[in-house]
């Protein structure tokens, strides 16, 4: 007998197709993409265009975090095990995304990205926190955590 009502669903959007999806909150770890096929939440960030971004922003009930960096970037290239390691402990509470900002030019003007890593949680399709530098791991999942 299923139990299930529409206020246990959450829509996420598939990182590989950009479907939306709904799936029952607290099985979400398990979840697939009804469309493509492919796990909803992998356990590690996943590397998005600019309009896939904005699906994901305006059409995802789970918070996106969304890391703004480019490859040239030492800071940057110091949090990405970092961010690994979040999404590892965050998903699937969190959808985290990474966005070279050297390829989507456009996407680090629309968020108005002015320094890299830049970090941000988007709830609901707007921006609730923001942040910018290089942590540890402790200090940026608390961080994380702090602003949810």
């Amino acid at each position: 007998m299923d139990t299930d009502t529409d206020t246990d669903r959450v829509h996420v959007v598939c990182a590989h197709c950009d479907t939306v999806n709904r799936v029952v909150a607290e099985r979400s770890r398990d979840a697939v993409c009804g469309d493509c096929g492919n796990a909803l939440f992998a356990s590690h960030p996943h590397a998005l265009r600019a309009a896939s971004l904005e699906r994901h922003i305006a059409r995802s009930d789970v918070p996106v975090l969304v890391d703004f960096w480019a490859s040239w970037c030492a800071p940057c290239r110091v949090m990405a095990p970092v961010f690994e390691q979040a999404a590892r402990e965050l998903e699937p509470a969190y959808r985290l995304i990474k966005v070279n900002t050297d390829e989507e030019p456009e996407a680090a003007q629309h968020h108005r990205i002015r320094g890299i890593p830049t970090f941000a949680i988007f709830r609901n399709g707007t921006e609730a926190a923001r942040i910018s530098g290089a942590m540890d791991a402790r200090s940026f999942i608390a961080w994380v955590r702090a602003n949810s």
